[in-house]
Formats: C-alpha cells, sequence, structure tokens
C-alpha cells in the first residue's frame, strides 16, 4: 500500500524549491507558466474523473490496449477500498488512434470537456510531446507510463515508466560487461524516442570503444524490412540495438530470421518489446532474445504474483503482464496516495505532496522523486523464453535513481535536450 512520510509543510516547500532550481538550471526548454486558465476538475458530485487515453486503435493498438486494461484494474482496486478523499474514480476513456494529433485533440477534451483529475495515458514519445504543450497550457496532469529517451521534464508529467538511465544505460552495460559486446547495429521506428535514444547510445558507445556499424529506421508501423534485415546481416555486429516499436517488431524479427540471424549468432537487445509484444510477435520468432525493462511477469515476490492472478482473473489466463501495463497500474496508485497525501484534487497540491510517496508494486517498492517527477525504479534484462515470457537473466543491485538529463555521466555532456533531431 501507499506510505507517505514527514510534515506536509516542509515536502510541499521543498517541492517548490525543487521546482525554482529546475527552471534556474534550464531543465526544461522555457519557462513554466500556464497560458490558459487552470484546468477545473469536476467534484461536485460523489465521483471524481480520471482520464485515459491509449490507442485502441491502429498501429500502437499491440501495445496500449493492455495499458488501459490495467489502468482500469488499478481503478477498480482503488474504489473497492472506498475510493479517493471518499469520492468513486470514474474513467473516461478515450482513443489516440495511434495518431499524434488526436491525442492532443482528446486531451484537450478529458480535461476542458470532462474536468479530469488527471490523465494516465500515452505510449510513444511522439504522443507524449504532442499532449505536453495542452497539460501545460491548461496546469493539468499526465501520468506516463512507459520507458522513454529522457531529456525531458516537465512539472505537468510524471513519468512512471523508465527515463534513459533506468533502462538504455543499463542494457548498454549489460551488452559491454556481461556479453562482451565490441560492435552495434541500430535498429529503431522513425520518431523521437528511436532517434534520441540512439544518440544516447552513440555516445556512450563512443566512452566505452564500441563501434556503431549502422543505423537505420523505418517509418512506424512499417511493414517491410528486408532491406534492413540485409544491411544488419552484412553489417556482422555483435549484436543490435532495437527501438522499433508497435506492430513493425513483427515484419522486423520475420524478416531477421529469414536471413538466418538467431539470437546465437547476432542477438537483439529490445527496449518497446515486452510480453504482450511478444505474444502477436510469436515466441518461436523471438526465444532467446534479449530485453531491457524493469518488470516482468515472472518478477518475483508476493505483490506480483497478486497483481499477476487479478490481471488474468479478469482478462484471461492467456493474457500476460508486461512493464508498461505495470507502470500504468502503478500510476493510478500512486496519484491516489499522493491526493490522500494531499487532501485535495488540486494539481498545485497533488505536485507538492509527491516527493517520497512509495508504492508497494508488483516491480518492487517504487518512490517518487518530486524534483524530477520520475521514479525510482530497478533494472531488468530478460531473456524470452519458447514460451513466451521473460526471464530476468540480470538486475541492477539497486532501484536507480532517475537521472532524465543523464547529469551524473561525462560522455552524456554533449546531448541537447528535449526536441528531435
Amino acid at each position: 500500500m501507499p506510505t507517505s512520510r514527514g510534515p506536509r509543510r516542509l515536502r510541499t516547500a521543498l517541492a517548490l524549491c525543487a521546482a525554482v532550481l529546475l527552471t534556474a538550471c534550464g531543465a526544461r526548454t522555457g519557462e513554466y507558466t500556464p497560458t490558459g486558465s487552470a484546468a477545473e476538475v469536476d467534484t461536485s458530485g460523489d465521483t471524481v474523473k480520471v482520464g485515459l487515453l491509449n490507442s485502441l486503435s491502429g498501429t500502437m493498438a499491440i501495445s496500449e490496449v493492455t495499458v488501459r486494461d490495467a489502468l482500469m484494474l488499478a481503478i477498480d482496486e482503488i474504489n473497492a477500498e472506498g475510493g479517493v478523499l471518499g469520492k468513486r474514480i470514474e474513467p473516461v476513456s478515450e482513443d489516440g488512434a495511434s495518431d499524434w494529433p488526436t491525442f492532443a485533440e482528446k486531451s484537450e477534451k478529458l480535461i476542458q470537456q470532462d474536468g479530469v483529475a488527471a490523465v494516465f495515458g500515452c505510449w510513444t514519445s511522439a504522443s507524449r510531446k504532442a499532449v505536453l504543450p495542452v497539460f501545460e497550457r491548461h496546469d493539468a496532469l499526465l501520468f506516463y507510463p512507459v520507458q522513454y529517451e529522457g531529456l525531458e521534464q516537465s512539472p505537468n508529467i510524471f513519468y512512471t515508466g523508465a527515463t534513459t538511465n533506468q533502462q538504455i544505460v543499463p542494457a548498454l552495460d549489460y551488452l559491454r560487461e556481461v556479453e562482451d559486446v565490441q560492435s552495434l547495429y541500430l535498429v529503431g521506428s522513425d520518431y523521437v524516442f528511436p532517434r534520441i535514444a540512439n544518440r544516447v547510445i552513440r555516445a556512450y558507445a563512443e566512452e566505452h570503444g564500441i563501434e556503431i556499424l549502422g543505423e537505420d529506421y523505418a517509418p512506424l508501423g512499417a511493414t517491410e524490412f528486408a532491406t534492413i534485415a540485409n544491411k544488419v546481416e552484412a553489417a556482422g555486429a555483435d549484436a543490435v540495438f532495437n527501438t522499433l516499436n508497435g506492430d513493425s517488431n513483427v515484419s522486423f524479427f520475420r524478416e531477421y530470421r529469414a536471413f538466418g540471424l538467431t539470437a546465437e549468432t547476432m542477438p537483439v537487445l529490445s527496449v518497446s518489446i515486452a510480453e504482450e509484444e511478444v505474444r502477436g510477435i510469436g515466441a518461436e520468432t523471438l526465444e532467446g532474445q534479449l530485453t531491457s525493462w524493469n518488470y516482468y511477469q515472472t518478477t518475483e515476490g508476493a505483490t506480483n504474483e497478486r497483481f499477476v492472478e487479478a490481471y488474468q482473473e479478469r482478462y484471461g489466463s492467456d493474457r500476460p503482464t508486461s512493464d508498461p501495463m505495470e507502470a500504468a497500474y502503478t500510476s493510478v496508485h500512486l496519484w491516489a496516495a499522493m491526493v490522500e497525501e494531499a487532501g485535495s484534487f488540486d494539481v498545485a497540491d497533488v505536485r507538492a505532496a509527491a516527493d517520497g510517496i512509495t508504492f508497494d508494486a508488483p516491480e518492487g517498492t517504487v518512490t517518487v522523486d518530486g524534483a524530477t517527477q520520475h521514479i525510482h525504479k530497478t533494472n531488468r534484462i530478460g531473456r524470452i523464453g519458447a514460451d513466451g515470457l521473460i526471464t530476468e537473466v540480470w538486475r541492477s543491485e539497486e532501484p536507480i535513481r532517475p537521472d532524465p538529463f543523464l547529469r551524473a555521466y561525462d560522455w552524456a555532456r554533449g546531448l541537447s535536450a528535449g526536441e528531435a533531431p
């Protein structure tokens, strides 16, 4: 269950100081001031509305439908325990349709028309960046549940998925230190996350003597990968770092196998393939390949056992759990704990109460870092099995403090913040 700490007055002062320091240090691009009226949360009745904003159709539906389902599970659990501040949570679900302008349009509707207290959703960085100005304009809150490229921070977003130093950097450390990888080929979808992620990977590679033998992108939703697979095979890299998203992974891995490439001959480490995507692609195609996440269905612990049981009892025993859906589930519980701690649904109050809030999540205990509005997370490298599940083969010694701008790494100083290349 969520826990809180210390006098609220002190936490509020610290949060306000952190916000001032972030602006002064240039952690965000530009100065934060809402340009429109603050969002009005509808608390007039015995319910409080929250928005669920996910792609229920289009190329990203393969990933995002399960996130929406996990959000619903968390909402039902909280309602069963009496709701938040005595109010039952009423979800309002919208389909982003794998289209970034639609995400922006739907977020405006949820905030302005529905009067939601918070929105949970988005998957791709393109969708997140499309809605970010909407949330900042209305001073509303988005809880974003997916790992991303870092180099961003907004007082209107809580990032409950991994940032770069909690997923990509540990993955590179694992490849270099455990798998002895000395050369990489980079393959990704052509949008914000893969391009900035590969910028980080190149900076890391230069510092650590890893050769990048190629870098290719395909449009999001692309299904033609014969040319890229041929180039990957010809390069002969020690491994492939994969930042493809959505159902493009189905086509890529089928072509990969068609060229005779396997996990033994040239392993692929993916950062956007979880259990649900494995089911869609086929375990026989992915067996032995590597992933980097913070949670797997097989993660040990009684909390996760209860989570998996509850999810599968509701949605079917053949439905696996995964990292993004677990982070989404966790985000609702964290928001509820922040609201209870604040004693208010007001955005400023919730933001001020957030620092140090913890939750016994399926991935393990997570803690909100109020200064960055990210959470401390344990990295886990996994290997995909013939049964479609992912088994942890390596993990960080303890939860990793979020460092979205990679300030702790000298090799990352040249990276620009915030914008796609």
